[in-house]
Formats: C-alpha cells, structure tokens, sequence
C-alpha cells in the first residue's frame, strides 16, 4: 500500500495557508488514498493541546471535512456557532437515546460524513481507551481510519483504513501495531489501548 507524503496542490486559500503554516514549522503531511464517503478517523496519540491546531492543518491542507462531537449543551449563543463551523455535532448526553445510537443515526442521515475522536478523551494518561468509536464503527458499518499525529517524525495524516471484525482483541491488536510507530509530543502519557472489561 502506497503512501503519499508531498502537499498536495492547493486550490483554495485555505489550504495554500495550511500547506504555508506546515511548511513553516517543519511539518509534512501523510495521506493513502480517496477516503470512502462515510467513516469515523481515530487519532492517536491524544497528549498535547498542540495536536488540536495540527489536525486542524492537516484538514486545512488535504480538504478533508471531518467533524467532532461535543455536548449539547456547549452549542448555545455564539459558542455553537463557532463549534458548528468548525465542525462540531452536538451530542445529548441526558437522552435516554444511547450515544452509540445518536451517532450510528448521523451517519444514516447522511450522504458523507467523516467524525473524528480521540478515544483516550483525555491529554493526561489512561488506563483505557473509550471504547464508543468500536461500537459505532459495527453498528453503522463504518470503515474505521487511523490518525496520527507523530512529533518524532513531524508527520501527520492518516496511515490505514481498516474494517472491523467484531473480534475486539483481534482488532485492537492491528490497532496497537499501527500506532506502536507513533510518537506524541508527550510519551509519557501514551494511553494503553485496551478497553475497559465490561462487568
């Protein structure tokens, strides 16, 4: 499998200042090829505030749209606003409706969509990674891409598509693999990638 890891050729604004930021601090971008219409992209490792501005770059750069999920509640007056255009979708946490399915219905109501999660949920490290991208991932079908941001290498993209078996350990193992060859800016604080055991 093939990787591309030039800029690619900017069309807009956008992505010529992304590709002009990247360049600046001594970022390169990786990327396979065309994205299907429909997936969740998990981003690994999750220990700095600096990996939020990077991705954001990398999305400038590649014209990817991908969204995020956030509590209602943060969408109202000019905040919601702001997290809308960024991308934001927001979530009801208090519904009895389970969050798995909330999302699963998202993607059924769309034509293309891309969320992004960063299943550590926190910068600090974990004993656990949050295990909702997995269940969404089956329960709508969804192709499932690896993220990354590597601050050893100064690369961010995205490495492998992968479609999951329903075999937890089985695919936490190809998980695991890919991103034993990523570095975040804080080692340290690299979360295990295990779920939590149910019970």
């Amino acid at each position: 499998m093939t990787t591309q890891t030039t800029y690619l050729p900017a069309k807009t604004w956008k992505q010529r200042l992304s590709a002009w930021v990247l360049r600046l601090i001594g970022w390169r971008i990786q990327t396979l090829p065309a994205l299907p219409p429909k997936y969740l992209i998990v981003v690994a490792h999750h220990t700095s505030n600096w990996d939020l501005p990077l991705g954001l770059l990398f999305l400038g750069v590649t014209g990817i749209k991908a969204h995020f999920i956030a509590k209602d509640d943060l969408f109202r007056g000019p905040l919601g606003w702001l997290l809308r255009w960024l991308g934001g979708i927001p979530v009801n946490r208090r519904s009895r409706t389970n969050f798995v399915d909330q999302i699963a219905r998202e993607f059924e109501q769309r034509d293309r969509l891309a969320i992004a999660i960063t299943p550590e949920g926190t910068r600090s490290k974990t004993d656990y990674w949050k295990s909702g991208f997995y269940h969404i991932a089956l329960k709508a079908n969804l192709p499932v891409v690896l993220g990354y941001l590597d601050y050893r290498r100064k690369m961010v993209g995205y490495g492998k598509i992968m479609h999951l078996t329903g075999d937890i350990e089985a695919d936490l193992d190809v998980i695991r693999e890919f991103f034993s060859h990523v570095t975040g800016k804080f080692p340290h604080q690299h979360g295990r990638i295990r779920f939590r055991p149910r019970g």
